[in-house]
């Protein structure tokens, strides 16, 4: 197997690079990890997320403060099976490796709307 190659985490079959689910079961590929634990985590992430929710181009659905709350919401997210990115959020001043500083969440288009109600804060 390449290092181009991508896997399915439920029934391990191999496809390239350029698709993204298994034709057999639907499940969204994933690269083949080094070590068991790796795959383990990669194989889990990949089971919650929902196909019907990772299509499109990657939209900001969200602004966290700090690179902890990005991740907290990524983990919102992904309880109800959409798939996100965490990155930088432009014009802010701090070296790369630190956790400081906005990040924007990203979903796929076609998990926005689910995304933003998942997100929605419902006053009492």
């Amino acid at each position: 197997m390449s290092d181009e190659s991508l896997l399915c985490p439920t029934c391990s079959r191999a496809y390239p690079a350029s698709e993204r689910f298994c034709e057999a079961c639907g499940m969204p590929l994933v690269h083949p990890a080094a070590d068991s634990t790796q795959a383990s985590e990669r194989r889990e992430t990949a089971r919650k997320i929902k196909p019907e929710y990772a299509e499109g181009h990657l939209v900001k659905i969200a602004r966290a403060e700090s690179q902890p709350e990005a991740e907290f919401i990524a983990g919102l997210l992904l309880e109800e099976g959409i798939p996100s990115m965490i990155r930088r959020a432009g014009g802010f001043d701090v070296a790369e490796f630190l956790a400081a500083g906005p990040r924007e969440v990203l979903v796929p288009e076609s998990g926005a709307e689910a995304a933003r109600e998942a997100l929605a804060y419902k006053a009492d």
